[in-house]
């Protein structure tokens, strides 16, 4: 006798596994995406690959060669193992295939080893673990009111050029440890804050750059979890949240504990001694004030200006080296300027976020808790603008404003990813498709989004922009141009080494501290 699925039981229908149901939810346009996207990141594989190649190799070989009492007093190369316990743990869990499939990947001294088995093994690593992120942005695109624009939001962060830059080809594993974030920001979004902060407290202990958005999760968490409406402290509910992230850094941190390395740990995962500016100056506001300083030095030494000029800020860092950033005219910056900048801004956001402890208050303070480090953190790497394009691109849709920050903060933002890639087969893919994501994302969402602008400010505002864009093109004809004419014009084109950088970076610093302001301005004085 057949049986009425409508009249069935609910009880006695099988349960389907969830990463079933997943598959059976993603539509044919998905799949394709997946599968395009996919195919082309396999191509990529003979692509330039930096020393954080070799990086992660080393780290494959120091988690499966020695006991975990050594992982972070190795020194046999210079790459050592400065990330928290879990993404060890993490390189544990590749290394095991990685030893099956060629054991020289797994050679502690096996040094530079760059054999076509390890690269097809990492670069296929980071497309295998990236999956996660596929699935949450799914997650994402489902039980929204316009399903259609987040799932253009969803399929933009997937195929973001950030990931294919610095993943894909300068290899690192950053759409993974960004689908561990954006699921911690789904499950605020559902309403799941125990969850949300399970899954923050795991991806500090994967990588600690993280703890720059760490703030606004403090602040969102404690308001709107672990507090009635009326202010009153709910202690179940604080007991719980405490008791999920302590449980977390016990797993993570506890072996370390027991063995007495939390000091050596430490020494490691904060290395204070760096300089203020990495080695390519990231585009914030430290790069206007360095390339300041390096103006009123040259100024100085032409007219003989009255100014006093420090001779150690002279030949120091601000020009591309590390660890040696002095400035000659203006006073140096130290680590607790940046320090006490940076939470006195991110103060400011805390304290709406305090008042409106909302989802999208959370994802807007959020996002600008990790726009302030970026801005004034300490010895801030390039890539590290990531933390600010991604959570900013859920907030892409939200009305035509928020949109033109979206659009200035990822063009800036994705440009000064550019000299990562320095040979020229990849400086074109990197143009071409940053370009392809551009006219396919920004494009549409324009087109849900515009607002006419109702006042001559805005309309003069709007041009400036619109300007700025458009000197992206100038600004990559001049970088390309400017190593050809060094060697033309110059006797010693080295000395003029890193000026297509430098301008990269401010010109790109210009546009990003301005989508800064942008994004406060429309945080603070929204209700």
């Amino acid at each position: 006798m057949a049986v009425n699925p409508e009249k069935s039981d609910p009880q006695q229908l099988p349960r389907v596994p969830w990463f079933r149901k997943l598959a059976f939810d993603v539509t044919s346009s998905e799949w394709d995406i997946l599968a395009l996207s996919t195919a082309f990141k396999s191509l990529l594989f003979p692509a330039y690959r930096s020393t954080d190649f070799e990086v992660h190799r080393n780290w494959l070989a120091i988690t499966h060669s020695l006991p975990i009492s050594k992982w972070y007093y190795d020194t046999t190369s210079e790459w050592t193992l400065d990330y928290p316990p879990f993404f060890a743990y993490f390189e544990k869990v590749l290394s095991i295939p990685a030893s099956l499939i060629d054991p020289r990947i797994v050679d502690l001294n096996n040094l530079n080893y760059s054999a076509w088995t390890v690269v097809a093994y990492q670069r296929t690593t980071v497309i295998l673990t990236e999956l996660l992120l596929a699935a949450v942005l799914l997650k994402f695109a489902r039980g929204v009111p316009d399903p259609n624009t987040q799932r253009l939001i969803s399929a933009s962060l997937f195929l973001h050029p950030g990931f294919l830059i610095v993943d894909h080809i300068h290899f690192q594993y950053n759409g993974f440890l960004f689908g561990i974030l954006l699921l911690s920001i789904l499950q605020a979004r559902q309403g799941n804050l125990l969850a949300s902060g399970f899954f923050f407290a795991v991806l500090l202990n994967f990588k600690h750059i993280y703890m720059y958005l760490a703030p606004a999760y403090f602040v969102y968490l404690l308001r709107a979890f672990c507090m009635s409406p009326q202010g009153s402290v709910l202690p179940n509910k604080f007991f719980a949240l405490a008791n999920v992230v302590i449980l977390v850094f016990i797993a993570s941190l506890g072996p370390f504990l027991l063995m007495g390395q939390i000091p050596q740990l430490l020494s490691r995962l904060f290395p204070f001694t760096r300089g203020l500016n990495h080695a390519y100056w990231a585009p914030n506001a430290w790069a206007i004030l360095t390339a300041t300083d390096r103006v009123l030095l040259q100024y100085a030494k032409r007219f003989g200006a009255s100014f006093s000029v420090d001779a150690s800020g002279v030949s120091s860092s601000s020009r591309g080296l590390v660890g040696d950033t002095s400035f000659a005219v203006l006073p140096s910056i130290r680590p607790i300027h940046t320090f006490l900048i940076t939470i006195s801004l991110q103060m400011i956001f805390l304290i709406k976020l305090w008042r409106i402890p909302t989802y999208k208050s959370f994802l807007t303070a959020l996002t600008l808790c990790g726009y302030t480090s970026f801005m004034f953190g300490w010895h801030v790497h390039e890539k590290a603008v990531l933390l600010v394009l991604v959570p900013l691109s859920l907030l892409a849709a939200e009305n035509y404003a928020y949109f033109r920050t979206f659009v200035l903060a990822s063009t800036a933002g994705v440009t000064s990813l550019f000299p990562l890639l320095f040979t020229p087969a990849e400086q074109v893919i990197q143009v071409a498709y940053s370009l392809l994501w551009a006219f396919v994302v920004f494009g549409p969402l324009q087109q849900r989004l515009y607002e006419f602008p109702r006042s001559l400010p805005a309309v003069i505002v709007g041009l400036l922009e619109t300007t700025y864009l458009w000197g992206f093109l100038f600004l990559e004809i001049v970088v390309t141009l400017c190593p050809i004419l060094a060697k033309v014009v110059t006797q010693n084109p080295e000395r003029w080494e890193f000026l297509p950088l430098m301008l990269t970076s401010l010109y790109c610093a210009v546009g990003l501290i301005w989508a800064y302001a942008r994004l406060s301005f429309l945080y603070i004085t929204t209700k």
